[in-house]
């Protein structure tokens, strides 16, 4: 069973509006991504949830604060970003850093994300669950990875 739930933030649970620069917490429209907050609000009720992020613009207190603005931030148990472990998304430690922290074994954690290479790749390496969001029907069936294309498909 998974205890926690690890998300991507950007295009996973919150819409990225590419070209907007700034923190996120600062731009003039946010919103999820649709079945967001069902979502975590159904997951949370039985499993911890944390944002793993690769945001380079963006601290802790301003993920947070772009979460409190759309509702999710009710959800989250906590943030994981550059700025709070030292290392960014991409690089061998981001991982091992967040279970280290988390200090449960890796059978009881999955990674979502929207990003193969980044958030995919990554959770395999270090041997949680990887469950990849992606809309497109050519990639169900072509990695051994769970495939969503909704999130909702969370809520089983």
């Amino acid at each position: 069973m998974t205890n926690i739930y690890l998300f991507d933030w950007g295009d996973t649970l919150m819409v990225d509006l590419k070209g907007i620069p700034g923190p996120m917490c600062n731009w003039e429209v946010v919103k999820t991504v649709d079945g967001a907050f069902e979502t975590l609000d159904y997951l949370s009720k039985h499993s911890l949830i944390y944002i793993a992020t690769g945001a380079e613009e963006s601290d802790e207190e301003d993920i947070k604060k772009a979460f409190a603005r759309v509702n999710l931030s009710q959800f989250i148990s906590g943030y994981f970003c550059k700025t709070n472990l030292g290392v960014s998304k991409g690089e061998p430690d981001f991982l091992p850093r967040i279970i280290r922290k988390l200090g449960k074994p890796v059978s009881d954690i999955a990674m979502v994300g929207d990003n193969f290479d980044k958030d995919i790749k990554p959770a395999l390496a270090v041997g949680i669950q990887p469950i990849w969001f992606s809309k497109s029907a050519e990639h169900r069936g072509s990695v051994n990875v769970q495939v969503i294309s909704e999130l909702q498909e969370l809520c089983v």
